[in-house]
């Protein structure tokens, strides 16, 4: 997967790390600690709902549940990348773990690993020609045992829920060049109080080692607008963990754990959690 750009193995060639120099002036951005629990923040004084985060599990949700890792709670969010390749058997185990945990809701998105998931995906493009052909076409019709989303929103007592799997990281689904991801982040909703998506904003738990930062600006800009109270994604690994501006908590809960170049699965992360106030 790896390219050589200026002397340099990357990759993605496109990152944007010089740009988050530029932006971050003037920004504010604060890391969160979890608390015992793995939550990221206090639990409002009225009623509310308990949000578990999890991602990039990797035909892996097995595990975590044997070894007892996923924490009980009113909404299951996984922000993408359930699978490696998107492959019927596969997303089938998935949506089985799925229905083995207690919580009321599940709540679901692609990530640039859902092979098949993408209908407009030029195959020809992706990062290598052995995966051509390979995942499932509107795979997630076998994700019977949770609420799917992509450019959807689905509201739980009141709140909105919005989900979107586009990236900029070429060679895979859902993958958007990074000046038309604009168009693409239009589309969440003023009133989204949770954003889930796939990958992150820039400058926000973005940064694949040593010095690639994988996220949108256009993504941070809308986060910025509508201020929903918490945004969750995945896809950086290396970037687990929970940060916040004025407004948002924002959570990467990549759950497979990673060696230090960001290549090597070594475990798992323990599933963050985040108290979000009942509009009803």
């Amino acid at each position: 997967m790896w390219k050589i750009v200026d002397g340099r193995k990357v990759i993605d060639p496109h990152s944007v790390e010089k740009l988050w120099e530029e932006m971050k002036v003037g920004r504010v951005q604060n890391t969160i600690t979890p608390d015992e629990k793995g939550a990221v923040n206090a639990p409002p004084s009225t009623p509310y709902l308990t949000v578990v985060m999890i991602s990039d599990t990797h035909c892996e949700l097995d595990k975590m549940i044997e070894q007892n890792l996923i924490p009980y709670g009113d909404v299951l969010i996984h922000a993408g990348d359930i699978t490696s390749y998107g492959d019927a058997e596969n997303l089938t185990k998935f949506n089985e773990e799925l229905g083995k945990l207690p919580h009321p809701h599940k709540i679901v998105i692609a990530g640039n690993h859902e092979l098949g998931f993408d209908p407009n995906e030029d195959q020809s493009l992706r990062w290598d020609v052995k995966d051509i052909g390979k995942g499932t076409p509107e795979g997630w019709k076998l994700l019977t045992n949770c609420t799917f989303l992509n450019d959807s929103s689905t509201v739980i007592d009141g709140v909105t829920f919005y989900g979107s799997s586009w990236h900029p990281l070429s060679g895979f689904p859902f993958y958007q060049p990074r000046d038309q991801l604009k168009q693409k982040w239009e589309g969440i909703p003023n009133n989204t109080d949770v954003l889930i998506t796939h990958s992150p904003p820039i400058g926000h738990l973005d940064l694949f080692p040593t010095v690639e930062r994988w996220g949108c600006r256009y993504l941070l800009e809308k986060v910025e607008a509508v201020r929903p109270a918490l945004h969750v994604f995945g896809h950086t690994h290396p970037c687990y963990g929970s940060v916040r501006n004025e407004q948002t908590i924002f959570v990467n809960a990549a759950s497979q754990k990673v060696s230090l170049d960001g290549l090597k699965a070594i475990g798992f992360n323990r599933p963050l959690i985040a108290y979000i106030p009942k509009k009803i």
